[in-house]
């Protein structure tokens, strides 16, 4: 069945972005831990896995059924991101169980406007990575527009929904707060995924020339 074949491309989306978001936490150097998170998405563009902040971006036109798509493809990344960050608690790794403490707590402190607009800003990147990878011809160049997109939102400290579901499960912190904090960054996720798609779309039809 499709539902399952996307549920599973979604639960290996969610459990290898937490690969990046773990060496990011094993490093002391934000760049360095910035570029290094780039291995979820590089993973998941070149395996066709699917990812809920980078399928929010081709939300425009779709009906319904696009939409429970993208339930399925959050739920199932929640469930990836979940079970890597559950299995890490198992190991000898403590140092980046403390490390997702210290992150969990500024992020659940912020406030939820702050969180709202840092995930916008964090898709307009991810769109960014998304659509060069699919839409720039050289193979160099759709590989530098995941690396540059991915770093740009980490370095940055910009909310992902998918991170986030790992963070808070690895640190152990899941709460009502936690899970509101969540769906604030999700909406956020899906305005700044959609708003390049959106403006452009605007500007196509409002462009002279246009029938």
């Amino acid at each position: 069945m499709k539902i399952i074949s996307d549920a599973a491309l979604g639960f290996l989306a969610g459990l290898v972005i937490t690969l990046g978001a773990s060496a990011y936490l094993m490093l002391e150097s934000p760049l360095a831990g910035a570029l290094m998170f780039t291995v979820g998405l590089f993973a998941i563009c070149s395996f066709g896995w699917n990812l809920f902040t980078g399928k929010v971006c081709y939300s425009i036109g779709k009906g319904p059924r696009y939409i429970g798509f993208l339930a399925v493809v959050w739920l199932s990344n929640f469930a990836g991101a979940a079970a890597g960050g559950t299995l890490l608690r198992l190991t000898r790794l403590a140092n980046i169980v403390e490390r997702a403490q210290s992150v969990c707590e500024t992020k659940l402190g912020d406030s939820l406007l702050s969180v709202f607009i840092l995930a916008i800003f964090c898709n307009i990147m991810i769109y960014i990575a998304v659509e060069g990878y699919r839409s720039i011809p050289y193979e160099i160049g759709k590989y530098i527009a995941v690396f540059f997109g991915v770093t740009v939102f980490v370095i940055c400290g910009f909310e992902h929904c998918v991170a986030n579901m790992y963070y808070i499960t690895l640190a152990g912190m899941w709460s009502g707060e936690a899970l509101v904090f969540i769906l604030v960054s999700t909406c956020g996720n899906i305005a700044g995924g959609l708003l390049i798609p959106v403006v452009t779309e605007i500007s196509r039809r409002c462009s002279p020339g246009e029938k």
